[in-house]
């Protein structure tokens, strides 16, 4: 059965899958990354990874991978298929694709920034189905953002499209490791409501997840924390939205899990914000933590299907 490669790679942990040409998950599988023995072995974890999924694949659905594609952290140079810097990996420059299409004897690779890819899947398969213009801001560790255009997701010249968590939403503000002060993410990602729950509370263990709970018992504490994050998020997506104009706004990540907690005052702030701009869908992503498998593997299928949609063979 043809069949395709479909990778990626988180901070702790890497996830697999064979997709089918329907984007049917025909095998699934996880590993470590094994970060803590340094960059070169997580690499050497990758193609391991790859080479051990094609093996599968030779054996299980009677033919190897057609190609492969790989979703990964940092600042991504898809073109010339190179992850060029990692924090949490370690990495610098790693000419990921081309050691990936040696690995697996020279099939077609494509590599990806992790969000990007996400947003990819969340727009073609998952939330944004069928909406020609799309925003997928996953609320986590930090904020990123992918920009979909008819199907595709907007990279930019240089690899930094849709990093929204790093417009300025109060100037002067807390200071953020990119250099700026008053950065969204640094007021409404899921770790900075951690953070800020965790001192209004008083418990240094308390996350985002308890503060949703306390705002949903009618805690003052948790609900002025809430809402001072859910305020400034609606000042960062007003100004996307005044840029991109999305038809659909997907919200992801750690944040969202809260639900309508979050989002019927999130729907609120945005609508009260906006004068000329059309106001988009805002809806959750759908996908969860498979959005970038997914993704990838929707990256490798492409590689395979030319512009008329007819597939090739590599």
């Amino acid at each position: 059965m043809r069949h395709v490669i479909a990778l990626d790679v988180g901070g702790t942990g890497m996830k697999a899958a064979l997709v089918g040409a329907s984007g049917e998950l025909l095998h699934q599988a996880r590993r470590a990354t094994g970060r803590e023995r340094g960059p070169d072995a997580v690499v050497e974890g990758i193609l391991d990874f790859a080479a051990d999924l094609r093996a599968y694949g030779a054996e299980h659905l009677g033919e190897p991978a057609s190609a492969a594609g790989v979703a990964v952290p940092g600042i991504v140079d898809a073109e010339l298929g190179i992850a060029a810097y990692a924090a949490n990996l370690g990495w610098r420059d790693v000419p990921l694709r081309a050691l990936l299409t040696e690995r697996l004897a020279g099939v077609p690779v494509a590599l990806g920034h992790d969000v990007r890819t996400g947003g990819l899947a969340e727009g073609r398969i998952g939330a944004g189905r069928g909406a020609d213009r799309f925003l997928f801001v996953p609320l986590g560790t930090g904020i990123a953002g992918a920009i979909g255009i008819a199907g595709r997701v907007e990279a930019g010249a240089h690899g930094f499209a849709g990093e929204i968590g790093h417009i300025v939403v109060r100037p002067g503000g807390t200071p953020c490791p990119c250099g700026q002060h008053g950065c969204l993410e640094r007021y409404a990602s899921a770790a900075a409501v951690s953070q800020a729950w965790a001192a209004a509370c008083g418990d240094p263990d308390a996350d985002a997840a308890d503060c949703a709970k306390a705002v949903r018992s009618g805690d003052p504490r948790a609900v002025q924390v809430w809402q001072s994050a859910v305020d400034a998020l609606a000042d960062g997506l007003v100004t996307a939205l005044t840029l991109l104009d999305p038809r659909t706004l997907i919200i992801g990540g750690g944040l969202a899990e809260a639900g309508e907690t979050l989002f019927t005052p999130l729907r609120d702030a945005v609508r009260q914000r906006i004068t000329f701009q059309k106001l988009p869908t805002i809806v959750p992503a759908a996908l969860g933590d498979t959005a970038g498998c997914l993704g990838a593997g929707l990256l490798a299928w492409d590689l395979l299907t030319t512009t008329d949609g007819t597939e090739v063979t590599p």
